[in-house]
């Protein structure tokens, strides 16, 4: 059985995925193909590393899904500057979000540390 504390930092990158549906849902509908999905494909892809990591054998394997996770949610952040500097939707939420994936790396990069010190 898989150890549960990897576990843990599942829900941040769940409700990221969530929150930015809902944030990039008021971009403009021209950018439906175009930045917004790029935006939404990172945030999905955040969790979606930590899940997939979750279930590898050691800690290795892990923490390589671990660091496309932190990968990811850089290129979300970058992402959201540009729609905030071009003002698609609501620059509070745009910026609480990226605040929320900053959240997120952090807790991914404590989780690195800790797996690194751990061993494998």
């Amino acid at each position: 059985m898989r150890n549960p504390t990897r576990l843990r930092l599942i829900p941040a990158p769940e409700d990221l995925a969530v929150e930015t549906y809902s944030v990039t849902g008021a971009f403009p509908a021209s950018e439906r193909f175009g930045l917004t999905a790029q935006i939404r494909r990172a945030a999905v892809s955040v969790g979606s590393n930590v899940v997939e990591g979750s279930q590898r054998q050691g800690n290795r394997a892990f923490l390589a899904y671990l660091h496309q996770a932190l990968g990811s949610a850089a290129e979300m952040q970058f992402q959201l500057r540009v729609a905030s500097r071009l003002e698609f939707g609501d620059r509070d939420h745009v910026e609480t979000l990226i605040d929320q994936a900053n959240h997120v790396q952090r807790m991914t990069a404590r989780l690195i540390t800790a797996l690194r010190d751990k061993g494998d």
